[in-house]
């Protein structure tokens, strides 16, 4: 009986345990079946399915008219499914064949091709003849799988500003990762299955996925114009001035549209890899320097917009200003360029000038002058659609002082980039209005229809249009008449303005090291292109913007103006072979009289000095001069104490002339031209006074800074 109850408590245990198992099981059934099943489905799915990635097509990058500047090109990649090639037992074979075609070490393809994965990229970019002798291989694992090649067809043609996109079809410099979200698309894919060890199942899945092409781009740009931009940087580059960098850009100033972009040393985005990583930014978005004489663009036309000078005021430059106890130089020290008004100060880009003007500025208001500034867009980026683009650097406000603000106002003790520099000024050239720079006009789809156009955009207004005009009008006589003649363009008016600044370096400024550029418009009375050229660091003398840069702008102003069919405003062949006149004789004739009798002759009249009757004259009559010459009128009035005139530029004789007429006696010392006097011009003196005249004969051409 104790047997039979020890049984059935044993029988009991045995079942309850069999139950409770049987529990358990049914349990993790229901919770497999039900719970986990889609996601067990899903992962059986994807343990028998491998996906071969297919790349979508990026793309197209046009210039403005349509012509390809960078295109995607048919090509193949080799990939390989590792559990299948160790499946087939041929591992070191399969590598030394697909070595030996695709000339890569045979130890690192073997390396790949057995990895602990499902799938890996053997080779990307294979050339068409490698691909094929692959396929006829048949080798287990191995597939061949069609993709897309980045290729410039024009090679290093605006490299700097397309850039360059990488082996994973994706961009990395330039257009190309700026618009990386557009170009890109999306990519495909295919789907084949295998058995649980690794064999591809015969007349299994096998699903295509198709990739989404990418979308197109138009750009601002003009090929033809960026071609004689780099043409010129080519033969600079050739030529004994060997600058370490040259740049120039050409924009729309109406539009801030940019037609050429072009920069030296440059690459060729079809093999960038084999260039060294730090020419491939682009320097004029990411390069800062000191604008030198370019900057008193903006210092003339904050001055202009403020009435704190006006074109026919009169200035005194002896060669030097002194600011705070510190003397600053003018570039033609230690000559001087003597009394001059404010445009012919702006013709010879004198320092001095406008030191007083960006000082007059700070007086007015504090903190003006740096208003203006900001208002042109320095010291922040322009927001130009390329990546990486610099802010430039500038003194913080609360550092600044008066020997801050002077070497500003003369363009140096400030560092802006080329595309901030090129932006400002064309606020000048448009009339007052500062336009964000851009390079994409249109995004199309795959099938050519825009889909996102870009249109102007204005982000203030920094002067009235009125004072746009006025600077417009001094740089065009700049370019006429004074540093910037070697920029002139035949049958066009030209505005523009020199600069040649030296560089800074650890301890001060680097002797011998300057950047020479110009900065321009064309025409000058409805400007369609502004021009900036940029030269780093030339090589030999003279190195000055207006003699290093301005030809360079000269060259590719006129062919690209032509190449738009921009009309000329006058016969230049005209223009150059008018007959020269003879200088009348006006000594002794009011003022009105004069300037009649002189435009009758299509000469120009410049009074100097006080009173309505001629005392003397520059050049003298009987002269032989081409027409427009300008005949300066010493006047004399009828004050007992008459005011010392001008006579920087003139030779002993004349000037002793000059000084007879008005009662003075003149004390040479030195021969040449009068190059600084004392008493200073628009002195009064006593009748029979003395003014000392320093003549020297200058050393060098005035064609910079």
């Amino acid at each position: 009986m104790q047997v039979n109850i020890i049984i059935r408590k044993r029988l009991l245990v045995v079942f309850f345990l069999l139950s409770l198992g049987l529990l358990i099981v049914a349990f993790r059934l229901v919770w497999l079946q039900f719970v986990r099943g889609d996601e067990l489905r899903q992962m059986a799915l994807e343990n028998r399915l491998n996906e071969v990635p297919v790349m979508p097509q990026r793309g197209i990058i046009y210039d403005r008219n349509r012509r390809e500047l960078a295109i995607s090109i048919a090509t193949d990649y080799i990939g390989a499914f590792p559990p299948e090639v160790k499946r087939s037992g041929r591992e070191k074979e399969i590598a030394a064949q697909l070595a030996a075609i695709l000339n890569l070490p045979e130890d690192k393809v073997l390396e790949k091709i057995t990895r602990n994965t499902g799938f890996e990229f053997v080779a990307r970019k294979v050339e068409f003849q490698q691909a094929q002798k692959i396929k006829d291989l048949k080798l287990p694992g191995i597939e061949v799988v069609p993709e897309n090649r980045r290729y410039y067809p024009n090679g290093p043609l605006a490299a700097h500003v397309l850039g360059f996109a990488g082996s994973d079809n994706q961009g990395l410099e330039g257009l190309e990762v700026m618009y990386e979200k557009e170009l890109r698309g999306v990519p495909g894919k295919i789907v084949m299955e295998f058995d649980a060890i690794g064999h591809e199942i015969p007349q299994a899945v096998h699903r295509y996925i198709p990739p989404q092409n990418g979308y197109s781009l138009v750009l601002t740009l003009d090929e033809n114009i960026q071609f004689i931009a780099e043409r010129e940087l080519d033969n600079i580059a050739a030529s004994p001035t060997k600058p370490r960098k040259a740049s120039i850009l050409i924009m729309d100033p109406n539009t801030g549209e940019i037609l050429a972009m072009a920069s030296r040393p440059a690459f060729d985005p079809n093999k960038y890899d084999v260039y060294p990583p730090e020419i491939w930014g682009n320097p004029l978005v990411r390069d800062t320097y000191e604008p030198g004489s370019t900057f008193k663009i903006i210092t003339t036309a904050a001055a202009l917009e403020e009435g704190v000078v006006r074109p026919e005021e009169r200035f005194y430059c002896p060669g030097y200003i002194k600011v705070a106890g510190e003397m600053l130089r003018c570039w033609t020290f230690p000559l001087g360029h003597g009394s001059e008004t404010f445009a012919e100060g702006v013709k010879n880009s004198c320092n001095p000038v406008f030191i007083t003007l960006a000082l007059r500025l700070e007086e007015k208001k504090p903190g003006l002058f740096y208003d203006y500034i900001e208002a042109f867009g320095f010291g922040r980026p322009t927001g130009i659609d390329l990546t990486g683009e610099a802010t430039g650097l500038m003194i913080s406000r609360q550092e600044l002082k008066p020997i801050n603000i002077a070497t500003i106002g003369m363009g140096q003790g400030i560092a802006v980039t080329p595309i901030q520099l090129a932006t400002a000024a064309a606020a000048i050239a448009n009339g007052g209005k500062l336009i964000r720079p851009h390079l994409v006009k249109e995004v199309l789809d795959a099938e050519g229809e825009v889909v996102r156009r870009y249109e102007p955009e204005v982000v203030r207004r920094v002067i009235s249009p009125a004072t746009a005009r006025k600077v417009a009008e001094l740089l065009e006589g700049v370019v006429a008449e004074g540093t910037g003649r070697n920029a002139y363009i035949p049958g066009y008016r030209v505005g523009g303005k020199t600069g040649t600044a030296q560089k800074p370096g650890p301890g001060g400024y680097q002797p011998g090291k300057y950047v020479a550029s110009f900065l321009g418009f064309a025409p000058v009375n409805n400007p369609r292109l502004l021009g900036l050229v940029v030269i780093d660091e030339p090589q030999g003398y003279p190195y000055y913007g207006g003699t290093v840069a301005a030809p360079i702008f000269q060259k590719v102003m006129a062919d690209a103006l032509r190449y738009l069919e921009v009309p000329p405003q006058y016969d230049a062949k005209k223009e150059e072979n008018k007959v020269p006149v003879t200088v009348p004789n006006v000594v002794g004739k009011s003022l009105d009289e004069a300037r009649e009798e002189l435009q009758k002759l299509g000469l120009v009249a410049r009074p100097e000095g006080e009173g309505t009757v001629v005392v003397a004259q520059t050049p003298k009559a009987g002269a032989i001069v081409p027409p427009g010459t300008k005949v300066i009128l010493y006047l004399q009035g009828n004050n007992s104490r008459p005011l010392v005139p001008d006579i920087t530029g003139l030779r002993l004789p004349e000037a002793a002339e000059v000084l007879e007429a008005y009662g003075l006696r003149l004390v040479p010392q030195g021969t040449g031209k009068a190059a600084e006097q004392q008493p200073v011009p628009g002195t009064r003196v006593s009748p029979g006074a003395q003014v000392k005249v320093i003549f020297q004969e200058p050393a060098r051409e005035a064609m910079g800074p």
